[in-house]
């Protein structure tokens, strides 16, 4: 399993309704490359795979390869609170793995 697919299972794991950040994901995969992370997401060519569910660490929302306000959306969706392109109740909703 490449280092691609190995983001794309943690990140299949991510409840419905629930957030991690890039850092949390690279950190699982007991390396420092956050900004990996976000670009094999980038290129997430899975529909199960809620790529949408991960963060930045200060709760910001990040990037999305179909644009960030599809991004909030889908995390509006999935009740998820969103304030300045930030997450309100970033703890309560953070996944560890």
């Amino acid at each position: 399993m490449n280092f691609a697919q190995k983001v794309y299972a943690l990140a299949a794991e991510i409840p419905e309704g629930r957030i991690t950040t890039y850092k949390i994901i690279a950190e699982k995969l007991n390396c420092g490359a956050y900004r990996a992370v976000g670009s094999a997401l980038n290129k997430n060519p899975y529909k199960t795979v809620p790529c949408h569910r991960v963060v930045n660490s200060d709760g910001g929302i990040g990037g999305f390869a179909r644009g960030t306000a599809n991004k909030i959306k889908m995390l509006r969706k999935e009740g998820i609170k969103i304030k300045n392109r930030k997450i309100e109740n970033f703890e309560e909703v953070l996944f560890r793995f």
